[in-house]
Order: C-alpha cells, then sequence, then structure tokens
C-alpha cells in the first residue's frame, strides 16, 4: 500500500452535471466512470462534491452510494453563488495539501478555466494533478496546466449518446435548419469515416520517435516505457492511448515497434521495457528524399539555402521527420548526409546560413 499513490478527488460538480447534459445530448452525469479511471491510478482517499444540492436530488444519492462528502453551496444569486462554489473548492484543496503530506495526487474535475492557478499551486507543493472534465465544456486553458487530463465523454464505461439524442434538448428552442449544419462537427460522426484513424496513429509514430530521441539526447538513463509515457502526457496531458484504438500503452508500442518506429528490449522491470530508436530505420530513403529536393531547388548547380529547405522536404514527404530517424535536428540530419557523402554542406558567411549542393 506505501507504494500507491494517495488521491484528494474534487468535484465542481454544477461544471460537470450541466456541462454533460448540455453537451452530450441530455445525458445524466455518471461517477462511475471517473472513479474506474482514478481506481487504476491510485487509492483515492477523499472524495468531495461540492454545488446546491437542492438542484441535484438524483446525483445526490448516486454520488452518496459512491461514498463522495457532499458540500452544500446554498443558492445565491447569479454568479456570487458559482464564485462560491469555486472558492470553497480552491480553499479546502491548499488547506489539503498542507495538512495532508501523505497526499500525492490532486484530481480537480471541473472544465472551468479559474482553476488553473489552484492547478499551479497545488503543482508548485509537489502534488500532482489529474483534471477531468466535460470535452465541450472544458476550456482550453485547463487541460495543458495539468500533469494529465481525462475528457469524461472519453473514459470508459461512458455511453456514446444517438446522434439523434444528443440534439434533442436544443430542438424545442432552434429550427431544424439551424441544428443540420451542426451535425458534422461532432467527433462520433468523424471518426468511424475514412481513414482519419490511421493519420492520427502515424502522427502519434512521430510524436513518440521525437520523445524517444529527445530523451536518449537528454543522457539521463535508458528510455522505459513508464518514462516515455510519463513524456507523452507533460507534452500532452490529454494523450491516451485508447484514443488510438490500443488497449495498453505497451500495445501501442508493440505496434510502431512492428512498424520499425522503435525497438523494444528487455528493461530494468517486468512489463517495462526499454525503447530506442532503430539503428537506421529509413535513413537511406529520407538521404535520398534531401538529395532529391536539393537537386530540384538548385537547379544548375546552384547551391540552396538550410532556411526553410526543411518545409520543402515536408512538401515533398508530408510525414517527414528527422527525429524520427533519431535525430536531434534538422541540421544534425543534413550534416549526417553530407558526412554519408548524400551532399556537400558547408557555412556561407555572406548569405549568413549553411548553403547545401549535391555531389557530382
Amino acid at each position: 500500500m506505501d507504494q500507491e499513490d494517495r488521491i484528494a478527488l474534487f468535484l465542481d460538480y454544477e461544471n460537470l452535471a450541466l456541462g454533460a447534459r448540455d453537451h452530450r445530448g441530455g445525458a445524466a452525469f455518471d461517477f462511475r466512470p471517473i472513479a474506474d479511471a482514478l481506481a487504476e491510478r491510485g487509492r483515492v482517499v477523499v472524495r468531495r462534491a461540492y454545488a446546491d444540492w437542492s438542484f441535484f436530488d438524483e446525483d445526490r444519492r448516486m454520488l452518496t452510494r459512491s461514498h463522495v462528502e457532499l458540500i452544500e453551496i446554498p443558492q445565491r444569486m447569479g454568479a456570487s453563488r458559482k464564485n462560491a462554489a469555486d472558492i470553497k473548492m480552491a480553499v479546502d484543496a491548499i488547506e489539503l495539501a498542507f495538512e495532508r503530506d501523505y497526499i500525492s495526487t490532486f484530481v480537480i474535475c471541473s472544465g472551468d478555466s479559474d482553476f488553473t492557478p489552484l492547478v499551479h499551486k497545488l503543482r508548485e507543493l509537489n502534488k500532482r494533478v489529474i483534471g477531468v472534465g466535460v470535452e465541450g465544456s472544458t476550456s482550453g486553458l485547463l487541460p495543458p496546466a495539468c500533469d494529465e487530463f481525462l475528457y469524461y465523454d472519453r473514459l470508459e464505461g461512458v455511453d456514446i449518446p444517438p446522434a439523434r439524442g444528443r440534439r434533442a434538448r436544443p430542438a424545442t428552442r432552434q429550427t431544424g435548419a439551424e441544428q443540420r449544419p451542426a451535425e458534422p462537427e461532432r467527433e462520433v460522426d468523424r471518426r468511424p469515416e475514412g481513414d482519419e484513424p490511421e493519420r492520427d496513429v502515424d502522427a502519434l509514430a512521430v510524436l513518440v520517435a521525437q520523445s524517444v530521441a529527445g530523451l536518449q539526447g537528454s543522457a539521463n538513463g535508458d528510455v522505459t516505457a513508464s518514462r516515455l509515457k510519463r513524456t507523452l502526457l507533460r507534452k500532452d496531458p490529454t494523450f491516451s492511448e485508447s484514443d488510438y484504438g490500443f488497449r495498453t500503452f505497451g500495445e501501442l508500442l508493440r505496434h510502431l515497434a512492428e512498424r520499425n518506429v522503435i525497438e523494444l528490449a528487455e528493461g530494468p522491470a517486468k512489463g517495462d521495457p526499454e525503447v530506442s530508436l532503430p539503428e537506421h530505420g529509413d535513413r537511406e530513403v529520407a538521404f535520398g528524399l534531401l538529395r532529391g529536393v536539393v537537386a530540384d531547388l538548385g537547379s544548375g548547380g546552384n547551391p540552396v539555402a538550410l532556411s526553410g529547405l526543411k518545409n520543402q522536404v515536408r512538401r515533398a514527404r508530408p510525414d517527414f521527420s528527422e527525429k524520427k530517424l533519431g535525430y536531434r535536428s534538422f541540421l544534425q540530419f543534413c550534416k549526417a548526409a553530407a558526412t554519408a557523402g548524400v551532399l556537400d554542406l558547408r557555412w556561407s558567411p555572406e548569405a549568413d546560413d549553411y548553403l547545401l549542393k549535391t555531389q557530382p
């Protein structure tokens, strides 16, 4: 038990419940998927929800059965009532951070950007912060501030509402013509179509390779799967392998290893393999691509400036990334190509830039 994270859970319940109903076609908020997701991350020792519970009678019974402490915020007018709940929740969280040293993780369930300063302060106190919010009502400022951010809509156990049901509530106030243009914007309608999931995996492969290259360059020991996962979450707190169709992070890594994006080896602990980039990968193919672009741009044997060259290479091959090949920068990649005799690279004081030219 000593190795488990102790978690304190704080729910801005009005934000969650109304967000779920307004952006999920009137669907009722369900606490169980959040509880299950947190059970995988540690031991929840504090559960508190803040609201004027006279507005959430059925929800109150559901939360009580889940052993959530209900903090009553009496009804006031307009923004005063909202601010009272936010301030009380923030004060309680900071107080707990100072009084309970054994609590290592704070979960802030709200999409309100007003909680961003609270998140910053908790992290300053060396606490890990996980955010939870409804995707349609979460401010863009809150997720990047957290160590990890979970969208309620994507949690295991949250039902995807029917397409018609999601627009049921606004239908009484909007005409059919007003509703129809918004339908294609729903993610549930887009994701099954075309090859978007495949493109997502390609982009993820580049992100993983870049992260591995950066970790290898930092010279702070071997890159393990757990270290890589923490790095990806620091880059994007909303990252989840399940969004790409994988059940576990290990399954994702095995998929990328089969595509020769990374290599896996036995790590220091069981289930935590060491991750590295292939020794060569598609280096020769990439060198040929670079040479072809330089030859096209420098027709007649004219040298080509390094500045802007990477954009030209990406026009020829949109998924190009030097970090996917293990190079920390595009200049390092070009120097490697020059060392391999693919092209000539030299610094020009007149141009104040590196100039590249194909070998005769």
